[in-house]
C-alpha cells in the first residue's frame, strides 16, 4: 500500500475516517475513569491499542517515593504507590517532537444522560478521555505515514495531571531522553467553547499552583479553661488572615495572584477546644516572581504564628509551574492549526488562571499548548458533573496532533 501524503488535506480526511474508532476509544475510557497517578485499566487499554497499531511503547513514571505517597494522601487522594505513564514512538532518529495527552479523571460523580457515563463514582469531567483518544487517533495516522517521517514522534500518555505532578514524574523517569524532543505540543478541550475553535496564549499559558496543607497540633480541653489549653483554631484563624493580607501587601498589584484557603476545619463541639485544626492554602499566579516570593513567605508566616501560640505543626507543600508557550514555536505551529481548523477559527487568547502540569515539560522543551473548543458557550464547563463533550472534536484533535508533528519534523530535518 502506498504511503499516504503528509499534507493537511490528507490528514484531515484520515482523521475523519477514524471517527468511529476515536469515539469507541473515548467512550471506553470514559466508562473506566481512574484518578491520580496509578491508572491500571486506563494504561492497559492504551498499551493494547498501541499494540494493535504495531507501535512500540514502554512504561514511564515508576514507583512513587513513600513521602510523596503520604503527601498525596494528606491532600485527599487515595494511596498511590506508582505512576503508570506510557510513552511510545513512531519513526526514528532526529529531530523529535513530543505529543502529549493526559488520561486521569476527577473524584466527581458524573451526572449526565450519556448511555456510556461512568458509574464508579469518578468522572472524566475534564476531558482527558478525549485527549487520550485523540492522541491514539494521531498515532494511527502517523503510523500509516511512518516510512516518510523525517524523524521521531514521541507520544506521551500521562496520568496524574490533576495531582499537579504527573508530568514531573515522567520527566524524572526519562521522558525527554533517547531521543530528546526539540518541541512539545499538547491540546486541552474546552466544552464551553464552540467546537473547532482553537485558542493559544503566547508566553505564560497557565498559572502556577502552590499548595500548602497545614496541620496544627495544639492542646485541647474544656472551653471553660482556655488557659490550660493551646487552641489550634486561634492559630488557624490568624494564619488564614495573615496569608490573605500577604497578597495585597507583598505582591505587585499588576501580578495576577489568586490565593484561596479552600479547607479550614477543626473541632466537634461548642464546649470543647480541639487538639487539631487544618488549613489548606492554594496560590495561583501568572507571575513567576510573585510565585517565588509567596512560596518563601507563606511558610515563614505559618512558622511564626504557630510558634507564637506555642503550638506545633506539619506542613505539606506541592508546586506546579506555569505552562509556557514558546513564542517562536507558536509562530511556527499556528499555520498548522489553521490548515486543519481554518484561519478564522484560530485565535490568540489570554493566559488561563487555572493550572496545567504540562509546565514540567515546557520548562525544559520549547512547547505549545492549545485549547480546542468541544461544545458551545452555554455548555457545562470543565470539572462540572454535567460536562458533556461534542465528539466531533475528536477527529479535529487527532488531525491537529498529526499535522503539527509532520510539519514540524519536515521543517526541522534540514536544521540538524
Amino acid at each position: 500500500m502506498a504511503t499516504p501524503k503528509g499534507d493537511s488535506n490528507t490528514i484531515r480526511q484520515m482523521a475523519q475516517d477514524l471517527r468511529e474508532q476515536l469515539v469507541k476509544d473515548r467512550r471506553y475510557l470514559h466508562q473506566i475513569p481512574e484518578i491520580g497517578t496509578d491508572l491500571p485499566e486506563t494504561s492497559a487499554y492504551i498499551k493494547k491499542r498501541l499494540d494493535e497499531m504495531g507501535i512500540p511503547w514502554k512504561d514511564c513514571g515508576g514507583p512513587l517515593p513513600e513521602k510523596m505517597t503520604e503527601d498525596y494522601m494528606a491532600a485527599g487522594f487515595p494511596r498511590m504507590e506508582k505512576e503508570t505513564g506510557v510513552i511510545a514512538s513512531i519513526g526514528s532518529g532526529e529531530p523529535c517532537i513530543l505529543l502529549r495527552a493526559d488520561m486521569d479523571a476527577l473524584p466527581i460523580k458524573e451526572d449526565t444522560p450519556l448511555e456510556f457515563k461512568s458509574v464508579n463514582g469518578y468522572g472524566h469531567m475534564c476531558g482527558h478521555d478525549a485527549h487520550a483518544a485523540m492522541l491514539l487517533g494521531a498515532a494511527q495516522i502517523l503510523k500509516q505515514m511512518e516510512d516518510s517521517l523525517p524523524g521521531t514522534v514521541k507520544l506521551m500518555f500521562q496520568p496524574g495531571e490533576e495531582t499537579g505532578a504527573g508530568a514531573r514524574l515522567m520527566v524524572e523517569d526519562g521522558l525527554l531522553e533517547n531521543p530528546a524532543p526539540g518541541a512539545a505540543f499538547g491540546i486541552h478541550v474546552q466544552p464551553s467553547d464552540t467546537t473547532g475553535q482553537a485558542g493559544y496564549a503566547m508566553g505564560v499559558n497557565s498559572a502556577s499552583l502552590d499548595t500548602f496543607i497545614l496541620k496544627i497540633r495544639g492542646n485541647g480541653g474544656h472551653s471553660s479553661q482556655p488557659q490550660l489549653c493551646t487552641d489550634p483554631l486561634i492559630v488557624m484563624n490568624q494564619v488564614y488572615q495573615a496569608v490573605n493580607l500577604l497578597v495585597g501587601r507583598e505582591t505587585d498589584p499588576a501580578a495576577m495572584v489568586a490565593l484561596t484557603c479552600g479547607v479550614a476545619k477543626g473541632g466537634a463541639a461548642v464546649n470543647i477546644i480541639p487538639d487539631e485544626a487544618e488549613l489548606h492554602i492554594g496560590v495561583r499566579t501568572l507571575n513567576v516572581e510573585a510565585a517565588e516570593h509567596l512560596k518563601k513567605r507563606i511558610p515563614e508566616l505559618i512558622d511564626h504564628y504557630v510558634k507564637a501560640w506555642n503550638a506545633d505543626y506539619t506542613l505539606t507543600t506541592f508546586h506546579t509551574p506555569c505552562t509556557l508557550t514558546n513564542e517562536l514555536l507558536c509562530q511556527e505551529l499556528v499555520p498548522c492549526l489553521k490548515e486543519v481548523l481554518g484561519g478564522s477559527n484560530v485565535h490568540q487568547i489570554p493566559a488561563m488562571s487555572a493550572t496545567e502540569d504540562f509546565g514540567y515539560v515546557t520548562e525544559k522543551v520549547p512547547g505549545m499548548f492549545v485549547f480546542l473548543g468541544a461544545g458551545a458557550p452555554d455548555s457545562a464547563p470543565l470539572h462540572s458533573p454535567q460536562m458533556v463533550l461534542d465528539e466531533d472534536v475528536l477527529p479535529l484533535g487527532a488531525a491537529l496532533h498529526a499535522n503539527v508533528a509532520i510539519s514540524w519534523l519536515k521543517s526541522h530535518k534540514n536544521s540538524l
